[in-house]
């Protein structure tokens, strides 16, 4: 269970976002719940939720999950955050690739350019200062919080495909 605040103590921000597309790529959505937790009691409970109408990808939906997270965390007063997410390409971003993505002026082990640049900079300005530790979890798998974000994801998904595009 993605639920690393049993036997904690002290508060801490336990956030779980997922992102969704109709189509790959197609219109996505994005979600993230944010709990204020000590030891095992829920103090408050923030949810996040965003589409984007125009043509995107899964992945950005993903990442679009974390920064709105990231975004809607109270002022850092120190509260650890654990991040779970999904997508490994966005834990392990940020657990073991983007050190080394800035350190080649974004750029991957390969020389390649990084993908989707834009959304791991914001993500790294937002995620700089804090004491964020970064956790994947198999989606679909019966996590209720997983389950939860991937249902708000995929609701605004459907909803981004229902608004106009370009206006």
């Amino acid at each position: 269970m993605s639920t690393f605040t049993e036997g904690s103590s002290g508060p801490r921000l336990v956030v779980h976002c997922d992102g969704a597309c109709i189509g790959n790529p197609g219109p996505g959505g994005w979600a993230a719940t944010i709990k204020l937790m000590d030891r095992d009691q829920e103090i408050s409970r923030t949810e996040v939720v965003g589409s984007e109408p125009a043509k995107t990808t899964n992945v950005r939906m993903e990442m679009s999950g974390a920064i709105g997270a990231l975004r809607a965390l109270p002022e850092n007063d120190g509260t650890p955050v654990a991040v779970f997410c999904d997508n490994e390409m966005v834990s392990k971003g940020m657990n073991e690739w983007l050190s080394g993505w800035i350190a080649r002026g974004w750029r991957t082990a390969a020389k390649k350019p990084v993908k989707n640049v834009d959304l791991w900079e914001e993500l790294a300005a937002l995620a700089t200062g804090r004491t964020i530790t970064w956790h994947w979890v198999k989606g679909h798998a019966g996590d209720p919080y997983n389950e939860e974000v991937d249902a708000l994801a995929n609701a605004a998904a459907v909803q981004a495909l229902q608004q106009p595009q370009g206006g």
